[in-house]
């Protein structure tokens, strides 16, 4: 197995050292300004734990195993590949947020329906001018750290993206053209003389339709569940990374660091491109 060892920071070398020892590797090479893959390598109880003290992320990864064997990406978009909850600013606009973040939060960590969760939120949101929608896209959405660079490698590769959220179309939207996204999916607010009603329209993509959305488009292109990569961060995203023969979880929340693949809780998502660009 190859260990990736990536940061936000320069790496000291001291550290390297005692995490080449923990994991009996041989061989080390600088892969990226704050990456190094360490070879061969094998797991240690203290690896965990180390790498978290000191702010490093950490993957095994087969030696053999590179983008070129991945044909699909699948991501969620709030605090995935954006910066921000974004029905969580549209309720600021409100002065709602505390109220709505809290209900965002407890979903996120699976203590309520999703679904349930989003009508809740949704219906507080009554009345305020749609208005409220752009101006959280032009002052306050950011794709996360990362992403540009991640992009632009997935499709040097040829692989396909998908955008797939609990959030709303008016985002995953512009997001797909601003990115160059292949194909989103996401909820409809309903708008009635330029407000929210509270409501949202049609079917709630929710945990297992995310699920689905992956599984129609894999079977589309034809590809293997090995062939898949899916990173998100809350609780809502578990079924759709169970989908994937890769999952990654994003500054995510402990149950889904727990069930993922590998986890990012420090670099941005160009650590994927690191734990992957690789050709034996």
């Amino acid at each position: 197995m190859n260990l990736i060892i990536q940061a936000t920071h320069d790496i000291p070398a001291v550290h390297l050292k005692h995490i080449a020892q923990l994991t009996q590797s041989q061989e080390q090479a600088k892969i990226a300004p704050h990456a190094y893959r360490l070879s061969p390598a094998q797991p240690h109880p203290d690896l965990a734990a180390y790498c978290f003290e000191h702010q490093l992320d950490y993957g095994f990864v087969p030696r053999h195993l590179s983008l070129k064997d991945f044909g699909l990406v699948v991501m969620d978009m709030d605090s995935t590949l954006i910066n921000i909850e974004c029905i969580d600013e549209i309720a600021d606009m409100q002065g709602l947020k505390p109220k709505v973040a809290a209900i965002t939060e407890a979903a996120m960590r699976g203590e309520i329906d999703f679904a349930e969760s989003l009508r809740r939120r949704v219906a507080l949101l009554k009345g305020l001018d749609e208005s409220a929608l752009q101006r959280v896209y032009d002052e306050r959405l950011q794709p996360n750290p990362g992403a540009e660079a991640m992009l632009a490698k997935l499709k040097e590769h040829g692989i396909k993206t998908l955008l797939v959220s609990g959030g709303f179309v008016f985002f995953t939207e512009r997001l797909k053209a601003r990115l160059g996204l292949d194909e989103a999916h996401a909820n409809t607010l309903e708008i009635v003389d330029g407000k929210l009603t509270g409501n949202v329209l049609g079917d709630i993509v929710d945990a297992q339709a995310k699920a689905h959305y992956l599984v129609k488009l894999r079977e589309k292109l034809g590809l293997k569940p090995e062939q898949v990569i899916a990173m998100g961060d809350g609780a809502n995203d578990l079924k759709m990374m169970a989908q994937a023969g890769t999952s990654i979880a994003y500054h995510a929340k402990p149950v889904v660091r727990e069930q993922a693949s590998y986890a990012l809780n420090f670099v941005g998502l160009d650590g994927l491109v690191n734990l992957f660009d690789f050709v034996a």
